[in-house]
C-alpha cells in the first residue's frame, strides 16, 4: 500500500481498482445563494463565486479561463492558494483520464462541452430554499449513470460547489445525523456558528426538526441542500460500476441521501476518497460522519505532501488552506494506486499552478 494513503476501513475497494483501467471523471457543478453569505466560504469572494465551477471546468477541460480573466483562488487574506481544479488536474493529466462536466444547477455555465442536468441553482437556506425539483435533478442523473457505466468500468465523481459544506450540514441535519461543527471547510479558520445559524433558519422557516426528515431524502435537500448532492446521489444510484466519491465532508451528503432512499444500498461498491487535510482536520469529523450512515463506507485519505513544493500556494495547502475540491483528494488517491510517485505529482501540479496561479 502506498505510504502516502491512510484507510479508514478496508483497502478491498483500492485494491480492486489497480486492474481496472477505463474511468471516466465526473465533476459535478452547482451555485447556490449560500455562498454569497460573507464569510461562509473561502471559494471565492462572495460576488465571484457564482464563476467558480465554471472556471474549474474550464481549467481542466480547455487549460485556459473563459469566463473571467483569473482562475477562482481561495479569498482567505493568510494564506492565497488556487483552486483546487489544479491538483485534480495534476491527475488527469498525467493519467489521461476523460473528464466530464455535469450542470446540475450553474448560475454561469462554462465555455466548454458539458452534460445539462435541467436543474436550477439552489436558494439561501436563510430564506428556507434549498433545491428546486430534485426529484429531476435525480432521475436525470441516474439516467446519465446508467449510460456511462456502459463505457466505463470505474466512476470517479468530484463536485465544484461553493458553500456545499454548509448544505451539507443542512441535509445531514435535516435527515438526523449528528454533523454539527463536524463539516470541514476551506477556510484557516472554519465558521461553524455560522454555517450552524444558517441550517437553523431554513429548519425554522419550514418547521422541520433534526431527523424530521430521516426517510425523506429529496424533501430535505429541497429545504436545505443543494443540486449537486442530489445529482451525485442520482449517479450513484445508476451506476453499475465502482464509483470514487471524490470529495470530503461534502460527499457525505449524497450519501446520506442514498441511504435514506434505498437502505439496502451496496456502500461497498464505492468509497469516499478525500485530502489528508480534510481527514486530519481538528476542526471536523468526517470519519464520525461516515460512520453514523454505514459502517461500509471506506474513506481512503491522500497525502499529497505539498509541504515539499516549492510553490507556495501549493504549500498553503499543507497549512490549512483550501484543503479538498473539484475531486482533487479522490484525483490524488487515484494518482498513487495508479503507481504515480508523489514526487511526480507535486511536479505536475507545480507546471499546472506555475502557469494559472503565479
Amino acid at each position: 500500500m502506498n505510504e502516502n494513503i491512510k484507510v479508514f476501513g478496508s483497502d478491498k475497494f483500492m485494491n480492486d481498482l489497480v486492474d481496472l483501467d477505463n474511468p471516466v471523471f465526473l465533476c459535478v457543478m452547482s451555485n447556490t445563494g449560500v455562498s454569497k453569505i460573507p464569510n461562509i466560504t473561502g471559494a471565492g469572494s462572495p460576488e465571484f463565486t457564482s464563476y467558480t465551477p465554471a472556471l474549474d471546468a474550464e481549467v481542466i477541460l480547455k487549460d485556459t479561463v473563459l469566463s473571467l480573466p483569473e482562475i477562482a483562488t481561495t479569498d482567505d487574506a493568510d494564506l492565497a492558494a488556487p483552486s483546487p481544479a489544479l491538483l485534480a488536474k495534476a491527475t488527469i493529466d498525467i493519467l489521461d483520464i476523460p473528464f466530464i462536466a455535469i450542470n446540475a444547477g450553474l448560475e454561469v455555465t462554462p465555455q466548454t462541452p458539458y452534460v445539462e442536468l435541467g436543474g436550477v441553482p439552489g436558494g439561501d437556506l436563510r430564506e428556507g430554499k434549498g433545491v428546486e425539483d430534485p426529484e429531476k435533478i435525480f432521475e436525470n442523473a441516474k439516467f446519465f449513470a446508467q449510460q456511462i457505466s456502459q463505457v466505463a468500468d470505474h466512476l470517479i465523481i468530484g463536485e465544484s460547489t461553493p458553500a456545499g459544506t454548509t448544505t451539507a450540514l443542512g441535509l445531514l441535519t435535516a435527515m438526523g445525523y449528528d454533523a454539527k461543527n463536524k463539516v470541514s471547510g476551506c477556510m484557516m479558520t472554519n465558521p461553524h456558528e455560522l454555517k450552524n445559524s444558517v441550517v437553523d433558519k431554513t429548519m425554522e422557516i419550514n418547521g422541520v426538526k433534526p431527523g424530521d426528515l430521516a426517510d425523506d431524502p429529496l424533501k430535505a435537500a429541497s429545504i436545505a441542500g443543494d443540486p449537486t448532492m442530489v445529482a451525485v446521489a442520482g449517479l450513484m444510484a445508476g451506476s453499475s460500476v465502482p464509483i470514487i466519491l471524490a470529495g470530503g465532508t461534502q460527499m457525505t451528503a449524497p450519501a446520506a441521501i442514498i441511504k435514506g432512499l434505498d437502505p439496502e444500498y451496496d456502500f461497498t461498491n464505492m468509497c469516499i476518497a478525500t485530502t489528508s487535510y480534510v481527514a486530519n482536520d481538528e476542526t471536523a469529523n468526517i470519519i464520525d460522519i461516515i460512520r453514523q450512515i454505514s459502517e461500509d463506507i471506506t474513506l481512503y485519505a491522500a497525502d499529497p505532501v505539498l509541504e515539499n513544493s516549492t510553490v507556495e500556494g501549493l504549500i498553503n495547502y499543507s497549512k490549512g488552506a483550501v484543503k479538498e475540491g473539484v475531486g482533487a483528494g479522490g484525483a490524488i488517491f487515484y494518482a498513487y494506486i495508479k503507481g504515480v510517485t508523489s514526487e511526480d505529482y507535486i511536479a505536475q501540479a507545480e507546471e499546472i499552478t506555475k502557469k494559472h496561479f503565479m
